[in-house]
């Protein structure tokens, strides 16, 4: 029995206990309506509606149940919602224009890593000669030498040298930096009365990462830094489409979970059919053209020490099961593009292939799907999107200074300033050592979409669109300990043609 027939069936056997009968009619409309709305929790409110008439029905028809369902999902802005004449009414844009979608990189079919010290090794090289090379695309970094080249330069030369840091120890009175190329390496000094910038810039410095220092060559081979340059992403107008589409970027649902928000991801799902909301809210739910999944799609199982006391649902296919059952209220007409999250039933390692067939086969089948790994580069409308779960967002927050969980927008942008969606190596991202560093971000996106911090936010750089998508998970026991209030609920709407946002809020 699935997970939909077995809610199914317990919502009826609630009405029979209480002393109901459903006609044919109302078990049809129930049918309907348990693929977005909790059928045991709705029988619930109807049984007491029931008892609270002057004269108790035999039989519940669908005329009484359509009316506590309309008076049950409140609409956006307060306004009336729509719902049995809707369908009639709504007119989506958005079905009568043709797709253009176009995987531009997806990871999931190029993964060959073994785990070997030469595998190890080969990643690194990879990634500093990816990172190298995009340095050197900058004007004010193409006279940088080598690190075996500083050391044959005289005291007080003034250099540039490129290299991956590898140490960083900081005190009152200086901050050493360990910078290594693929054939040397060399100390760094930045200290105390350096000027402020270059003090800035240095404690944002990750492990790993790769700059360009402009230093001054002092006695016994000791370098003092005078600038600092990362690879970052140069001022661009971005791609926009040529026709108002739109975009709907959501992540982090935890299907399974008791804490997932049913309901609320429900009213997001009758939105997109045009039976919720005002008519503003319906009008843009009309156009909008694709939904972008970033990852956390269930729960998953032992993800977390005591995981099983908080889940609804303790087995994974039927946690994706379930999760189908949503998918497939989406309008056939609306693309929907997954990747896993560290929730999901892949491997956790990045880059990450896609949620295999063997745990999720119930969101193949339910309807057309773009399944691709994590990260992605996806092109729709000739927007180009980088899809990213955002594992390494809590490396990065919880590394550095003036950055927060409730701002993920300003790590996200930290990323594309490294140009590496996971700097650090060794720290609670794991991440494979592919002989391809897939994490580098070569191509410049015009949208860079994240969840995982479970907290909306968005801002513009530099040409760039940055968006973290919330999630549809209620305030866990780990968050609350973390001191972490989520934004769940809200779903940033983007259109193509302009890249203006509007968040649309479901809780």
């Amino acid at each position: 029995m699935s997970t939909h027939e077995e809610e199914l069936r317990k919502a009826v056997s609630y009405a029979l206990s209480a002393g109901y009968q459903l006609d044919k009619d109302a078990f049809e409309f129930l049918d309907s309506i348990s693929k977005t709305k909790d059928p045991a929790e709705f029988m619930e409110e109807v049984i007491k509606r029931a008892e609270s008439l002057p004269e108790k029905p035999y039989f519940l028809d669908r005329q009484f149940l359509e009316e506590i369902a309309k008076e049950t999902l409140p609409a956006i802005e307060e306004e009336p919602s729509i719902i049995s004449q809707a369908k009639k009414l709504f007119k989506p844009f958005a079905k009568e224009i043709s797709s253009q979608i176009k995987v531009v990189e997806n990871p999931a079919d190029k993964i060959s890593t073994s785990g070997s010290i030469e595998e190890y090794l080969e990643y690194f090289h990879d990634r500093f000669k990816r990172l190298e090379r995009l340095l050197r695309q900058r004007i004010d970094t193409r006279d940088a030498v080598s690190i075996r080249e500083a050391y044959k330069a005289p005291a007080n030369a003034k250099l540039k040298v490129i290299g991956m840091i590898t140490e960083k120890r900081e005190s009152k009175r200086r901050i050493l930096l360990r910078l290594e190329d693929l054939e040397s390496a060399v100390t760094v000094l930045i200290p105390a009365n350096a000027k402020r910038e270059l003090l800035e810039k240095a404690g944002m410095l990750l492990l790993d990462q790769v700059v360009c220092i402009s230093v001054v060559k002092g006695r016994r081979n000791l370098f003092i830094a005078d600038d600092i340059i990362w690879p970052d992403i140069p001022k661009r107008k971005p791609k926009t489409a040529s026709e108002p589409v739109y975009a709907a970027l959501i992540s982090d649902l935890h299907v399974g979970s008791k804490t997932f928000m049913r309901k609320e991801f429900s009213n997001f799902l009758f939105w997109l059919n045009g039976k919720y909301g005002n008519s503003k809210a319906a009008e843009i739910a009309g156009k909008v053209k694709y939904l972008i999944v970033a990852g956390d799609i269930v729960d998953g199982i032992g993800v977390y020490p005591q995981q099983i006391r908080e889940l609804a649902i303790k087995d994974i296919s039927k946690q994706y099961e379930l999760a189908a059952e949503f998918f497939e209220q989406i309008p056939d007409y609306i693309d929907v593009i997954i990747i896993p999250g560290n929730h999901d039933a892949s491997r956790k390692a990045l880059p990450q292939p896609a949620i295999p067939k063997d745990y999720a086969e119930a969101i193949y089948e339910k309807r057309k799907i773009y399944s691709l790994g994590d990260p992605a580069i996806v092109e729709v409308h000739g927007v180009e999107i980088l899809i990213y779960h955002g594992r390494s967002l809590d490396d990065v927050i919880v590394s550095l200074p003036n950055i927060e969980f409730n701002n993920p927008e300003k790590a996200m942008r930290l990323l594309l300033q490294c140009r590496h969606l996971a700097p650090t190596y060794g720290a609670k991202t794991p991440i494979a050592p592919e002989p391809r560093d897939f994490l580098v971000i070569e191509r410049i996106p015009d949208i860079f979409h994240a969840g995982h911090v479970h907290v909306v936010g968005y801002e513009y750089y530099r040409g760039t669109l940055i968006v973290n998508s919330g999630a549809w998970q209620r305030q866990t026991a780990y968050q609350k300990k973390m001191g972490l209030t989520p934004v769940p609920g809200v779903v940033p709407i983007v259109n193509l043609q302009t890249l203006e946002v509007t968040c649309l809020s479901f809780a």
